[in-house]
């Protein structure tokens, strides 16, 4: 009945719906609603960069159905590339060309900031700047706090050497993703749209994290 059911929706919502399923345990800060952003994101600049709606859409779909994993194992697998590995195998059971999965795969082993593979394609560059406009500004804030809350991190450590702090770790709180990679991302966008959206989103994040640490030693 499953798949009966599938075989009546359109290629989109038949991965939509497989995508899903790998998002069961996931943790909030990286959970199914993240996607649906990313997602929403993705419309919003491929359409301003002419990129190719089909390969953007599934790409985003997909892009972190390997999340799981390198939470597990907390950060020792690459999410990007275990997703990229998992997407290629789920597309395989979908009437989709080998060239389309290339670039569809080629979007995701991409996507991730800390990655040692580069986005070429405008698909690619839009799937990732998508993601990383979803790590600032406020959701990105709101996002960084529920992580460091997940992984038992303390709620602020200003006066702390960051360079002596360890991801995944009591020390590895919101303001020290700020430092070590959300005041970073305004400069990386790959793309016109994402850099004006990142613009608005950068100068939101900076503002709060400053007056964060005002409030903490008590200035206001």
């Amino acid at each position: 009945m499953f798949y009966q059911y599938l075989f009546n929706m359109d290629l989109i919502e038949q991965i939509t719906k497989r995508a899903e399923e790998f998002f069961s345990n996931s943790r909030g800060s990286h959970d199914w609603e993240h996607t649906l952003r990313v997602y929403n994101l993705c419309l919003c600049i491929g359409r301003k960069e002419n990129a190719n709606l089909k390969i953007l859409k599934i790409s985003a779909i997909l892009h972190d159905i390997g999340r799981e994993h390198q939470d597990k194992c907390n950060g020792k697998i690459c999410h990007a590339e275990k997703g990229a590995e998992l997407a290629r195998k789920l597309l395989s059971e979908f009437e989709i060309d080998n060239d389309e999965i290339n670039k569809i795969v080629h979007c995701i082993e991409t996507h991730r900031f800390r990655g040692n593979k580069i986005p070429i394609s405008k698909e690619a560059k839009v799937l990732f700047d998508a993601d990383k406009l979803d790590s600032i500004g406020a959701v990105g804030i709101g996002r960084a706090f529920l992580f460091a809350g997940e992984i038992g991190a303390k709620l602020h450590n200003k006066n702390i050497d960051i360079d002596k702090t360890e991801a995944y770790s009591k020390e590895d709180t919101a303001y020290r993703e700020y430092m070590v990679k959300l005041r970073k991302i305004r400069e990386r966008m790959l793309t016109e749209e994402g850099r004006r959206i990142a613009d608005e989103r950068h100068k939101f994040m900076v503002e709060f994290f400053d007056r964060l640490n005002k409030e903490v030693e008590g200035d206001l």
